[in-house]
C-alpha cells in the first residue's frame, strides 16, 4: 500500500522501533529499502538547455547523491529517474536517507556555467529484506513517486487559490528584482539561411534570485501575469535590450532584437503607449514576438495595439504557430512580418511523415501572406537541411546557438561562429534535397 509522505510498506510486521536485532557472523539485515528519485522539472530544463545536455542531468543529480550517500547503490532507470537501494536494520532508516537526500539536492547545479535547481522528487518502498518480492518492490517504489508527484501541485500560477500566499510573496519578490537589478536577458541568435548570418536575436528573460539562483520564465511569468506585474518585467526587458543593442551596435553588430509580449498587455494601453515611447526615443531597432492565441482574447484592442507598433517600426512576429489553435481569419489581420513554427514541429521534422507536410505548407503560407518564417527549436544538421530545402527563411536553436549572455553574444558574433553549423549541414542537405525534391 501507498502511505502519504511518498513511502510504501511491502509486507511489513510489526516491530519495535528502535530496538537493533543482535549482529551475529550470520548476521542479516531486516529491511530492504527502493528508493525512486526522479528530475520533476526535466522538460522545462530539456527547453533550457537542450535535448544532449539534459540527457547528461541524471549523471549529475547522480554524482551529487552518491557523493552525500556513498553507501547506497544507484543504477540509471531512464533520462530523468535513478534507483538508489541499500538494507538496513530499522523501517524508520529511508525517512532519514530520503531527508539526506533532498538536502544534498538543494544547492543549485552548475549547468555549464549557469546556476539551476533540480526539483527531485523522492518515492519509495521498504520490505521485509529475507521475504521481498522484488517487482512488488519496484511496482509500491512507482506508485509511492507517482503520488509525491500529485502532491508537488503549482502553487504560482493562482494568486487567489490555496497557493496564493506564495505567490503573492513571488509578485513582492518580481517587484523587488526589477528595483534591485536581478533579472537578466539572454539571447538566442536567428540566422537568415540563405545569407548565412545572424540577422537577429530573441531576448528571453531569467531571474538571478539571490537564494534559487536562475529562475526560469516557466517559474514566474505565470505568476508575474496574475499579480499584475507582467507589465514592469516587460518594459525593463525592452529599456535592457535597448541598451545591450546600443552595446552591440557600437561594436560593428547591427541587430534586431526580439522580446516576448504576454497577450494580456497587448490590451493594456498604459503598456502599449509607455512602450511605444521607449523604442521611439531611442529609435531602437526592436521586433515583439505574440502568439495568436493572445490576440484571440480581445482581437480588437490586440490587433489595433500591434499595428501603433507596426507603424513605429517594430516588427511583429507570431510566435508558437501550430502550437495553438491556429486561426486564418486572425493571421491574415495581423500585421505581421514573421511567423515562428513552434519547435513541436521542427524536433520531429525528420523522423516523422506529417511534420513535414506541416511545415511545408506552413512556409508556402507565410510566403503567400508576404511573411518570412522562422523555424525554432532546431537541433540537428538534418532539421536544416531540409528546412533549407522547403524554403525556410530564418532559423534558431541550439544547433547554432543556446540562450547566451550579451559578452558571449558579442564574442560569438565576433569569431562568426554561426558559419559552423551550415558548413557540418553540407553532406544532409544534398542527400536530403534529393530526396525531398523526388518525392
Amino acid at each position: 500500500m501507498s502511505v502519504p509522505g511518498s513511502i510504501a510498506v511491502v509486507a511489513a510486521p510489526q516491530r519495535r522501533a528502535g530496538i537493533a536485532p543482535q549482529k551475529t557472523a550470520a548476521y542479516r539485515p531486516t529491511w530492504r529499502f527502493l528508493v525512486l528519485a526522479a528530475i520533476d522539472n526535466f522538460a522545462a530544463l530539456r527547453r533550457h538547455v537542450g535535448c544532449a545536455r539534459a540527457e547528461t542531468l541524471v549523471g549529475d543529480v547522480t554524482n551529487r547523491l552518491g557523493a552525500a550517500m556513498p553507501g547506497l547503490r544507484f543504477a540509471l532507470a531512464g533520462r530523468d529517474l535513478i534507483e538508489l537501494s541499500f538494507e538496513g536494520d530499522f523501517a524508520e532508516e529511508v525517512d532519514r536517507t530520503i531527508d539526506a537526500l533532498r538536502r544534498a539536492c538543494e544547492p543549485p547545479f552548475d549547468l555549464d556555467g549557469e546556476q539551476h535547481r533540480l526539483e527531485i522528487v523522492f518515492g519509495a518502498a521498504i520490505g521485509r529484506a529475507t521475504q521481498v518480492d522484488e517487482v512488488r518492490l519496484i511496482e509500491e517504489a512507482e506508485a509511492a513517486l507517482s503520488e509525491a508527484r500529485a502532491l508537488q501541485s503549482p502553487v504560482t500560477h493562482d494568486v487567489t487559490g490555496p497557493g496564493g500566499r506564495e505567490a503573492r510573496r513571488l509578485v513582492d519578490e518580481l517587484r523587488v528584482a526589477v528595483d534591485e537589478d536581478q533579472l537578466l536577458l539572454l539571447y538566442q541568435p536567428k540566422i537568415n539561411v540563405r545569407r548565412q548570418e545572424v540577422c537577429s536575436a530573441e531576448a528571453l528573460l531569467r531571474w538571478r534570485h539571490p537564494e534559487r539562483g536562475l529562475v526560469l520564465p516557466g517559474d514566474f511569468i505565470a505568476a508575474a501575469e496574475d499579480g499584475g506585474v507582467i507589465d514592469l518585467l516587460t518594459l525593463w526587458t525592452i529599456r535592457r535590450a535597448i541598451a545591450d543593442q546600443r552595446r552591440l551596435q557600437a561594436g560593428g553588430h547591427d541587430l534586431r532584437i526580439f522580446i516576448n509580449i504576454s497577450g494580456q498587455l497587448l490590451s493594456d494601453a498604459a503598456f502599449v503607449q509607455a512602450a511605444c515611447r521607449l523604442v521611439a526615443e531611442a529609435d531602437a531597432k526592436l521586433g515583439f514576438e505574440v502568439t495568436e492565441t493572445s490576440v484571440i482574447r480581445d482581437p480588437q484592442s490586440a490587433i489595433a495595439n500591434l499595428q501603433r507598433f507596426a507603424d513605429i517600426g517594430i516588427v511583429i512576429a507570431i510566435d508558437d504557430y501550430g502550437a495553438g489553435l491556429s486561426s486564418l481569419a486572425y493571421l491574415k489581420q495581423l500585421p505581421a512580418r514573421e511567423l515562428k513554427i513552434d519547435k513541436l514541429f521542427v524536433t520531429q521534422l525528420t523522423s516523422t511523415n506529417r511534420d513535414p507536410l506541416i511545415v511545408r505548407s506552413t512556409i508556402d503560407l507565410a510566403h503567400a501572406l508576404e511573411m518570412e518564417v522562422v523555424a525554432e527549436g532546431v537541433e540537428t544538421h538534418a532539421s536544416l537541411a531540409l528546412l533549407t530545402v522547403m524554403g525556410c527563411d530564418m532559423v534558431q536553436g541550439f544547433l547554432i546557438s543556446r540562450p547566451i549572455a550579451i559578452d558571449a553574444l558579442e564574442t560569438f558574433l565576433d569569431e562568426d561562429r554561426h558559419h559552423q553549423a551550415p558548413q557540418d549541414t553540407r553532406a544532409s542537405f544534398n542527400r536530403l534535397a534529393t530526396v525531398w525534391k523526388r518525392g
